[in-house]
């Protein structure tokens, strides 16, 4: 530890403040957390640019992205050797085939791990440890009925 360092401890109360403008180009956003910028664009279906990450990548990947690194934490605090972990998020949205009338929501979602240097057990309680903590998967859980959360362990 460097010294003058602080520790971080977990808190149970995360805030989080993000920030999204228009540009002047059709559908393009600067978004702003912290100290940190990034385009976000609309698709080519809305007449968009669609050469940045659009929104439901953005979201998506966010989902997946939280699931590599609990799962990276969760070995971490539990003393499991984990080698890596890669995973892949696939979703379908079909307008013309929504389970609400009022919401826009994606027909199904599949996520994918594959984990290296340990055994399935353990994998199996990394990926479940990481359903039942990140507050992205929990959303799309809550809402989709179509969920389906597979892993591997791979060399």
């Amino acid at each position: 530890m460097i010294v003058g360092m602080a520790t971080p401890t977990p808190t149970t109360v995360r805030e989080f403040q993000l920030e999204a403008r228009s540009t002047g180009t059709f559908g393009r956003v600067l978004c702003s957390t912290r100290h940190h910028h990034f385009i976000v664009d609309g698709p080519v279906q809305n007449g968009c640019a669609g050469e940045a990450l659009t929104p439901p990548e953005l979201f998506l990947s966010s989902v997946l992205t939280c699931g590599v690194e609990l799962i990276e934490v969760i070995a971490r605090d539990g003393g499991v050797a984990l080698g890596s972990v890669r995973g892949t998020i696939r979703a379908r949205l079909d307008r013309a085939a929504q389970a609400r009338e009022d919401l826009t929501l994606f027909n199904a979602v599949a996520l994918h791990f594959v984990l290296t240097g340990v055994s399935p057990a353990e994998a199996g309680m990394l990926v479940s440890g990481f359903q039942r903590r990140c507050p992205l998967y929990g959303s799309v859980a809550a809402s989709i009925a179509d969920v389906v959360v597979t892993h591997e362990v791979g060399g």
